[in-house]
């Protein structure tokens, strides 16, 4: 059991006025006692009072669980968990459960009266998830510098004839030669007018003369996931593209310069919007600026325009703004950043200047 990470969870508790939470995201679990299976149906979960050991929950086919440090409750698939829950549970308080436990679980505890009330608490995970140790910081750079690499190898695979899918397909194996284990999530590869669809899935596009193209990926590396975007020209830019993409690595740049410790997320979405805006091209940046990363490529807690609560130092997150024209042309940048205790440390070093491939 990681004893730092376990008394942040329980000062986030405390803070809320509960005494006991029920964990059944294996994420959680994992960040907490370096135990991971994937449950699958079935039920697997950790539960956590205030105060003494916790205890764990898993099925006899998942692996020994007796090096998590917490009490060890283990059963059959002919067996009903929810009696080996309300029985370490206390009756006359409130529980907070996660956001990830599903309902088979959650209405026969509420059924068998195992506490007094239920409460969703994944925030007290999730604040403490929020806010990386030194270790974690130095995955966070690892993956993102492996992420870097995959850049430049994405930037050789652009030639006349090549396909989005292709791509994308051959990113895994150079991910995996580089040390990664997987994708953090689906690669985007966009060519041409396809670049306006933030979300576009690659598919047969074959590369015309003149497209431009983006990538927006991601790895997974010792746990912890990468994410980046970049976008390129097979064709020197007309005025307006450059116009285009001027505004938006200048928004990048700009929002990436004000965070530090007590700036709110809100301000730095600001930041960037109002440069595109300024530009003339507000509605046409319509997501969010960014968007918390660590063990999951999109953690809880997003830089958006809603979100007042000031950052702090080992928070990480993406700075990716954007502007889409419909038919015409799209462009994101975008960067990790960790919140330092004076700034924030960019953690991707592939250029951002306008590059014809």
């Amino acid at each position: 059991m990681n004893e730092d990470r376990l008394a942040r969870v329980r000062k986030n508790l405390r803070t809320r006025g509960l005494g006991q939470l029920l964990l059944t995201d294996p994420l959680s679990i994992w960040w907490l006692c370096g135990y991971y299976t994937e449950p699958y149906e079935r039920f697997f979960a950790l539960y956590v009072p205030l105060e003494g050991t916790p205890t764990i929950f898993v099925n006899r086919l998942f692996p020994d669980a007796s090096a998590t440090g917490a009490q060890v409750v283990s059963f059959s698939d002919t067996d009903n968990p929810v009696p080996l829950v309300a029985s370490v549970c206390a009756s006359d308080q409130p529980l907070g459960v996660d956001k990830e436990l599903a309902a088979r679980w959650l209405v026969p505890l509420i059924q068998a009266g195992a506490t007094s009330g239920f409460v969703v608490a994944s925030d007290a995970v999730d604040d403490a998830r929020s806010i990386k140790d030194a270790r974690e910081r130095e995955l966070m750079r690892a993956a993102s510098a492996t992420n870097d690499k995959a850049m430049a190898w994405l930037v050789e695979q652009v030639r006349p004839g090549v396909t989005e899918q292709s791509i994308a397909e051959g990113l895994l194996g150079e991910y995996r030669r580089l040390g990664a284990s997987d994708h953090s999530f689906s690669p985007i590869v966009s060519f041409g007018a396809n670049a306006a669809d933030p979300h576009h899935e690659p598919d047969e596009t074959v590369l015309a003369a003149g497209d431009m193209v983006l990538f927006d990926v991601g790895c997974k590396q010792d746990w912890y996931c990468s994410d980046m975007t970049r976008t390129f020209f097979t064709a020197e830019p007309t005025a307006h593209q450059r116009a285009v993409y001027d505004a938006v690595r200048r928004a990048n740049e700009a929002a990436e310069a004000i965070v530090r410790p007590g700036v709110t997320f809100a301000e730095i979405d600001l930041t960037a919007r109002r440069i595109i805006e300024d530009a003339g091209w507000g509605p046409a940046f319509n997501h969010r600026l960014g968007h918390q990363i660590g063990l999951q490529d999109h953690e809880p807690g997003d830089v958006s325009a809603t979100h007042d609560e000031p950052v702090q130092p080992g928070m990480c997150f993406s700075i990716e703004p954007g502007i889409y024209l419909p038919g015409d042309i799209g462009v994101r940048i975008e960067d990790l950043v960790i919140v330092t205790e004076d700034g924030c440390e960019v953690l991707n070093s592939y250029p951002k200047d306008i590059r014809v491939l």
